[in-house]
């Protein structure tokens, strides 16, 4: 029964590669201009506050996205070990594609009061609980189907690749717009675009997904009916040290994503940079970043996972206060520099083995659960927490003293970061059919 589900061809392989890619692009690029909105615009549009209070309340909205994504981790996991990763994932999209045009049609609190703020905070729920399905399922999907390739961390990397293509591709359209409008026509109007463009995007990957197989090994595991009732539950219960420990890794790369992307391109403006120049050294990092992810994925398949993890742990734990010390020169070439060391490589470089490592660390049972499990809540602790922090040390000691302390604070998640890969087997050339 078993023997009768092939091994899938080099096609079939790159099919599903490009069909996991395509939520995960929506999803960075939904990251950065959805951030950039609620931050310029959500608050005089949806919410009657004073101004810092507007913006602050904009931007716990938006972060309320982030904090439910482990509730979409456990309920996308649980589908994708029980009924399909491919299933799972046209499901993730509808949901991600619908919430997304949703957020564009919500009329302002002008038009309808109150009303309009607790229907962002529902959508942006909605969306959330999406994006906590990409991640690991997408991961697991595309590494279960080149199981048996030489290539397996380069597959699965492809996941990863999405968050470079998804960063230029949201720079570059916020820029496109700004440049056809006026600031009032974006703040009216414009800033919707974006939303709608997630939301067609969206349909298409629906589409490609749903014309693309399952993983085969996912597809022997229901050949000899071996699914578990409640995986997303078993795996917490049988598993739970494997997803904190694992968590450890995820949770210092979210850290550098907004050490460096987020806090830093504000940390750039506050310095002396202007925008064009702060978003100018993002887009050169975001290119970077695609680059160190393709070396970084070949050298996981070529010498190990943690080699390649380890190098990149090891460079953001030694470069975490460097990274501010160029920035500070107010350099435009020295801090590109900064952005494709401290982000372009470090976060890059060790993503190409990334989605990998999270799939080879969990049996095929409840193995898109677990990975989902360990990446999402590293989200919330590791990338969620650090530019919170961050901002509270730039307030009280200034801009000329806080990069010290935040610069320290990043290398405590580096060092449990080491950590853990040290305390993690090595999973190179294990069985996925396990």
């Amino acid at each position: 029964m078993t023997a009768s589900v092939e091994s899938p061809s080099q096609k079939q392989i790159y099919k599903v590669a490009l069909a996991s890619i395509i939520g995960s692009v929506i999803e960075q690029y939904d990251f950065l201009v959805t951030g950039i909105i609620a931050a310029t615009v959500w608050g005089g549009v949806f919410f009657k506050l004073p101004a810092l209070a507007a913006i602050s309340a904009a931007i716990a909205v938006y972060g309320i996205g982030i904090v439910i994504r482990p509730v979409g981790a456990y309920i996308f996991g649980n589908i994708a070990d029980r009924v399909g990763r491919k299933d799972a994932m046209v499901y993730a999209l509808v949901l991600m594609g619908a919430s997304t045009l949703l957020i564009g049609l919500t009329p302002s609190y002008n038009s309808i009061g109150v009303v309009a703020p607790v229907l962002l905070i529902v959508f942006r729920l909605m969306q959330g609980i999406s994006f906590g399905a990409e991640f690991g399922t997408a991961s697991t999907w595309v590494v279960e189907q080149a199981a048996h390739s030489k290539r397996r961390a380069f597959w699965g990397a492809w996941v990863g690749f999405a968050i470079p293509i998804g960063l230029l591709l949201g720079f570059g359209s916020v820029l496109l717009v700004k440049s056809l409008m006026t600031p009032q026509q974006f703040t009216a109007w414009g800033w919707r675009i974006f939303f709608f463009a997630g939301f067609l995007v969206a349909i298409v990957g629906i589409v490609i997904r749903s014309r693309t197989m399952d993983s085969f090994v996912f597809e022997r595991l229901k050949a000899d009916s071996a699914t578990l009732k409640s995986p997303a539950y078993q795996v917490w219960r049988e598993m739970p040290l494997r997803i904190l420990r694992t968590s450890l890794v995820n949770a210092m790369f979210g850290g550098a994503f907004f050490l460096s992307f987020v806090f830093g391109t504000g940390y750039m403006k506050a310095v002396g940079f202007s925008g064009a120049q702060a978003e100018s050294i993002g887009l050169i990092a975001a290119a970077s970043m695609l680059v160190f992810m393709i070396i970084g994925s070949l050298l996981a398949d070529t010498i190990n996972r943690r080699t390649v993890l380890l190098t990149s742990a090891v460079v953001f734990l030694v470069f975490a206060i460097p990274y501010f010390y160029l920035i500070n020169t107010r350099s435009f070439l020295l801090a590109s520099i900064a952005e494709i060391i401290g982000f372009g490589f470090v976060f890059g470089f060790g993503y190409g083995a990334i989605p990998t490592f999270y799939t080879e660390n969990f049996p095929t049972r409840y193995r898109a659960s677990g990975a989902s499990a360990s990446y999402q809540i590293s989200q919330v602790y590791g990338g969620g927490l650090i530019p919170i922090v961050a901002g509270v040390l730039l307030h009280a000691y200034g801009i000329h003293q806080a990069y010290i302390y935040i610069g320290l604070f990043v290398m405590v998640y580096a060092a449990l970061a080491i950590f853990a890969i040290l305390a993690t087997p090595e999973t190179k050339g294990i069985n996925l059919e396990g």
